[in-house]
């Protein structure tokens, strides 16, 4: 059951469903107990993106406006947690800005969070155009990092049907390849097909395609809802506290109490102005 609130003190740790708190991130964030979460997700403002909803955060004062949200992200989270983060880089003066790299170089450096996959979000539906420079959008970086070496990971949760190329590649294969255990220049990087061949399912890859299109409309910018429940299946049990600091619509929270976790969604503009 989701719950509401527009009260600007520190966010009461739900017991079950998911809650909405009207406030600064930054603030929300320090009033909650360290080592609390089990993830965070979420995908914050682009630079010089959202200023109508925003107000935009220009590319060279991103990551001093990030920094400290982040510090308090690393905070909450539990050694066991994960901080997953849904950022691209913007096109500015006709070239891309490095904001997001050096994000990521500060988030792991100054900060001391690891920095442990990097999952690209291909855009299968990216809408088309004509820019003089560029082609299309169509992927965005979804970043994985963690507070400690060992994290909760439920890798069985997020597999997908291994699919019928596997017939085509069995028989495309040579009797070395079907019997090689490693590769010819002795890497330590072999063929293991056992790892694939007869089984109806498989892990996934780092590359997440999938469609932008939300349901949940009311937001310049909402999440579609496959992306938080992939990570939120990955990441947590049910149970889980989920936080996401920059809520939008809410779409993670609810997300997160269908799936029987606990969430506090964190959104600074009110419901009647975000939609």
């Amino acid at each position: 059951m989701r719950q509401s609130s527009t009260r600007a003190g520190p966010p009461a740790l739900p017991q079950c469903g998911s809650q909405i708190v009207h406030a600064d991130c930054l603030d929300a964030l320090a009033d909650m107990p360290a080592n609390s979460v089990d993830l965070i997700v979420t995908s914050p403002p682009y630079a010089d993106a959202r200023q109508r909803t925003y107000g935009g955060i220009k590319p060279g004062e991103y990551i001093n406006w990030f920094s400290p949200r982040a510090a308090q992200m690393l905070r909450v989270l539990k050694p066991t947690g994960s901080f997953v983060l849904n950022i691209k880089e913007s096109a500015i003066d006709g070239e891309r800005h490095t904001y997001v790299l050096d994000l990521i170089l500060h988030l792991k450096r100054e900060l001391g969070f690891r920095w442990v996959e990097e999952y690209i979000w291909h855009k299968t539906t990216a809408a088309p155009g004509k820019w003089k420079y560029r082609f299309r959008d169509a992927w965005e970086r979804v970043l994985h990092f963690t507070k400690g070496r060992d994290f909760k990971m439920n890798q069985d949760a997020v597999m997908v049907p291994t699919g019928d190329w596997t017939k085509t590649r069995l028989k495309n294969m040579s009797v070395n390849d079907l019997s090689r255990q490693e590769s010819a220049t002795r890497s330590g990087v072999g063929r293991r097909i056992s790892a694939w061949q007869g089984r109806p399912m498989a892990y996934p890859s780092n590359v997440l395609h999938a469609s932008p299109v939300a349901h949940n409309t009311g937001h310049s910018a909402p999440f579609p809802e496959w992306l938080p429940e992939f990570f939120i299946r990955l990441f947590t049990d049910p149970g889980d506290l989920v936080v996401d600091p920059f809520s939008g619509s809410g779409t993670t929270a609810q997300v997160a109490g269908r799936l029987g976790r606990r969430a506090i969604g964190i959104e600074i503009v009110a419901a009647d102005k975000s939609g």
